[in-house]
């Protein structure tokens, strides 16, 4: 699907229901699955969290997961303690490009019996389940949240529970706390003191409903159009003021690109407030790298410049989002550098309108680039590819005067 995009008059008013978090709804998904006896409200409607729904439901020996990483890395750690059931863990050309090898070491540290049917470090993966004791493993803390929550998800339910020494610095820290808090509302104990996380055995977790927060990445693709629009307001729900996602941090960030935000009764509002903008913005996002795209393309938008630090998981997501980001942004006009864990856009901005930006099976690259047109007319190809974590963005889009043409 081949999409084109313009905004008649820059002024963007609306109300949108945006869909539970993808990262807070898998890690439901996974601990009902090893628990069972309790709902979840506002799942997220993303592509990856039905991937997960059908596979923990699935009796299939083959699961294939696409292009959705949670649910590859959740799922080694489920498959590889489910006694009894072997499995072929595999997804998409490019899911099987993406490194597990350091999640698979340190399960079979833990007795885990998985084996490389191709290339080794790398999907797919042969899973024969067997019953897990548990015990301490040590991992390096710079490596995606990913590993270290598939761990510590299936922690209450080894003998001895899981006990993970990080070395260095943490990346992803909220996505970590997400993943204790949400076992903490089950009354699963843990420890996370210095480097060290300690989860302890549980055999009787609480059946309390769960009601997952809307999706703070996919709100940051509004943050970009009120900070883009000539006027804009707004509302989105269901949100919270204090949440466990990383990505609420957009809050701090837009605000010096001219959206003042509020919180009341759940709803989060946005609305263009006059600012002086910074001439470059400054932001390490190592705590929240799946915003960068946005931020890179906002501040592109703006005509002021960024240097946006601790990227270094960008390179082995859907694509190396850096790569992308430089390939799309240069052709659009800006000038822009990365490293392996950075991105510096020189301010000034020299819009080249019509141009065509592929999304390199990417969903992300799709919605940080679509804000844009509301500056210039612009393509977007493979647009469907949204559905991995926001269906309904197109339509949420035309909601708010976006005109879209099918070509």
């Amino acid at each position: 699907m081949i999409l084109t995009l313009s905004h008649p008059t820059a002024i963007c008013n609306g109300k949108l229901q945006i869909t539970g978090s993808k990262s807070e709804s898998n890690r439901l998904l996974l601990l009902q699955a090893l628990f069972s006896g309790f709902t979840i409200d506002n799942a997220s409607e993303s592509d990856d969290s039905r991937v997960m729904q059908v596979a923990l439901k699935s009796d299939s020996e083959v699961i294939d997961v696409h292009h959705a990483g949670t649910a590859m890395r959740f799922l080694t750690a489920y498959f590889a303690h489910l006694e009894g059931r072997e499995v072929l863990l595999t997804g998409s050309q490019r899911m099987q490009e993406r490194p597990v090898k350091i999640l698979v070491e340190a399960l079979q540290l833990l007795g885990a019996s998985i084996r490389y049917e191709k290339e080794e470090g790398y999907p797919p993966l042969r899973i024969h389940g067997k019953k897990l004791k548990g015990g301490r493993v040590t991992l390096p803390a710079n490596i995606s949240s990913q590993y270290i929550s598939a761990l510590l998800l299936i922690g209450p339910v080894l003998e001895e529970g899981i006990q993970m020494d990080l070395i260095g610095k943490i990346t992803s820290l909220p996505y970590i706390n997400m993943t204790l808090a949400l076992l903490e509302s089950l009354g699963v104990e843990s420890n996370f003191e210095g480097q060290t996380i300690r989860v302890e055995p549980q055999k009787k977790p609480k059946r309390i409903p769960q009601i997952v927060e809307s999706d703070w990445s996919s709100a940051s693709y509004f943050f970009s159009v009120v900070a883009l629009a000539d006027q804009s307001e707004i509302y989105l729900t269901s949100y919270k003021k204090h949440s466990l996602q990383g990505d609420s941090v957009l809050r701090e960030i837009y605000r010096e690109l001219g959206v003042a935000s509020s919180i009341e009764e759940e709803t989060l509002k946005l609305k263009k407030a006059i600012v002086d903008l910074p001439e470059v913005l400054h932001w390490d996002l190592s705590k929240a790298p799946d915003i960068a795209q946005t931020i890179a393309v906002t501040c592109y938008g703006l005509g002021i410049g960024c240097k946006l630090t601790g990227l270094h998981t960008l390179k082995i997501k859907e694509t190396d989002r850096l790569q992308a980001l430089y390939n799309e942004l240069t052709k659009l006009g800006a000038r822009i550098k990365i490293t392996k864990d950075s991105l510096e856009l020189t301010s000034g901005s020299n819009f080249i309108a019509n141009c065509s930006v592929p999304t390199y099976n990417d969903h992300r690259m799709a919605m940080a680039f679509a804000p844009l047109a509301l500056k210039i007319p612009l393509t977007i190809e493979d647009a469907e590819v949204v559905s991995k974590s926001y269906p309904s963005f197109w339509d949420d889009l035309e909601q708010i005067n976006f005109k879209i043409n099918h070509r």
